[in-house]
């Protein structure tokens, strides 16, 4: 009766199958794809703005002196452990009718989502950015400005330089991006449709909901698939930073 079950699955719909027939778990497949989707479009593309932010701040603090330097790292550091919750309640009064961007109606959206995110990987990319870059010997520096650099090419030598530095900053936003609950939770409400599909819930917010309601299989599936996600994000993201293990 399995083997008759199983015939024509292969790959991903194979593994999946097996995995609600074993486990008889009460979900349908589009509630985990579309979980999935929420998550890694939110997640990936708040640490992409991150770092499109986040870097360059990390080389200006890093190759400039300026009055107020050491507060601008100070901020930066405290940043990186700000509470997910008084972020997202932040945000979600920033996003409310009440707030500066009320007009635009991103209550309970993905946008206010990635906004959250945004807020709370950004400190993560640019705190370990700017190790990554302070950490260069400075006579590299010295040597494109001698061989008639210009300040982007003394940035893209020492971008290249520091790039395993800067490809675990990127790594560490996403962490602290796809794991978080608190911020997306309040922003986003958790909302599903009819059908059942995600509108705003993600794979840490259906872990949240499903381990409250005493559904610990499902839970722990979601977790699984979440560890997965993050461990082949990694994986290409170390391989196309050129770091080897």
């Amino acid at each position: 009766m399995i083997e008759t079950a199983f015939v024509g699955l292969s790959g991903a719909d194979y593994l999946f199958d097996a995995i609600v027939l074993f486990a008889d778990l009460p979900f349908e497949r589009g509630y985990i794809e579309s979980i999935i989707r929420v998550s890694l479009s939110v997640s990936l593309t708040a640490v992409v703005l991150s770092t499109l932010v986040g870097l360059p701040v990390a080389l200006t603090v890093g190759f400039t002196e300026f009055p107020g330097k050491r507060l601008v790292v100070a901020l930066i550091n405290t940043g990186m452990g700000l509470p997910s919750v008084v972020v997202g309640l932040l945000v979600l009064f920033a996003v409310s009718n009440q707030g500066p961007l009320g007009s635009l109606n991103l209550v309970f959206t993905r946008e206010a989502m990635v906004i959250s995110q945004f807020v709370l990987a950004t400190p993560v990319v640019t705190g370990v950015s700017l190790a990554a870059v302070t950490s260069v010997d400075d006579g590299l520096r010295d040597a494109a400005y001698a061989m008639g650099g210009t300040r982007l090419d003394v940035a893209l030598a020492t971008i290249s330089e520091a790039r395993a530095g800067i490809v675990t900053a990127v790594l560490a936003g996403l962490g602290r991006a796809i794991s978080e609950v608190g911020s997306v939770l309040i922003v986003g409400g958790n909302i599903v449709r009819a059908d059942g599909s995600s509108v705003t819930r993600t794979l840490t917010t259906a872990i949240q909901l499903e381990a409250r309601q005493g559904r610990f299989e499902i839970a722990l599936l979601l977790g699984g698939v979440l560890v997965a996600l993050v461990l082949v994000i990694n994986g290409l993201v170390l391989r196309l930073g050129g770091r080897r293990y």
